[in-house]
């Protein structure tokens, strides 16, 4: 768990940028899954890809178990394998029985909720002792900075926050989680290279690899968080 003094200066270190949808699934390998809030938009248009993080959850995973309001999933709910499903429910207050959980992912949700806080503390009591894992975009990712220089700004229409380092760790904190660890995520442009082709497609790919590089040599900027807490 990160020790911090919350001065302006003080220096935070922290490792090397990962893959995302790589380390949370390698991490639910063997294990029964609650997967909350894994149906978004895009989900089904990745499903020929390796970057939907329910599917390559689901391919290492004993048991998955996801929750979801998207108004693409059928009110019955939705098979996506051998071990896998998606029910429809509130993903902020999920109805999984905790002897049926030994992980829990929420990939890039808390950013879409009201009250993360809420979340995390009522999760904490469902499921005491668990693990946690959470991915959240990164307000000071330079993916964001460097499309601000051109007047632009990379948010989902139902996003309502952004964090970073200090802040993830705050929510822990006052969560009275046991222990976490906060790890960066690298950039990706999934969905802008699912819908570009040609000369498009390797100018996306050609800032997705340069962005990468510069996050390599400052995780602070990257694109996202992944936060690993023992509930």
């Amino acid at each position: 768990m990160p020790q911090l003094a919350y001065q302006t200066l003080e220096r935070l270190h922290i490792g090397r940028p990962v893959e995302r949808v790589s380390f949370i699934a390698e991490r639910c390998r063997g294990k029964r899954v609650l997967d909350i809030g894994c149906l978004d938009e895009t989900a089904l248009d990745k499903q020929n890809t390796n970057e939907w993080l329910h599917q390559r959850i689901a391919a290492l995973a004993k048991q998955v178990t996801g929750i979801d309001l998207s108004e693409h999933l059928p009110v019955d709910g939705l098979v996506t394998g051998p071990n896998s499903r998606i029910i429809k429910g509130d993903g902020t207050n999920p109805d999984v029985a905790p002897d049926i959980v030994d992980i829990i992912v929420a990939g890039e949700f808390i950013e879409h909720i009201e009250n993360p806080l809420q979340f995390l503390s009522r999760i904490k009591l469902s499921y005491p002792g668990r693990e946690m894992l959470i991915s959240t975009p990164n307000g000071a990712s330079f993916a964001n900075a460097l499309l601000g220089t051109i007047s632009r700004e990379a948010q989902h229409r139902d996003h309502l926050l952004t964090s970073t380092y200090k802040t993830l760790n705050t929510l822990c904190q006052r969560a009275g989680c046991r222990d976490w660890d906060i790890i960066p995520y690298r950039f990706y442009a999934t969905e802008m290279l699912l819908q570009s082709t040609g000369p498009k497609r390797i100018a996306v790919k050609a800032v997705e690899t340069i962005i990468r590089a510069y996050e390599r040599l400052f995780p602070l900027r990257s694109f996202g968080y992944i936060v690993r807490i023992r509930l």
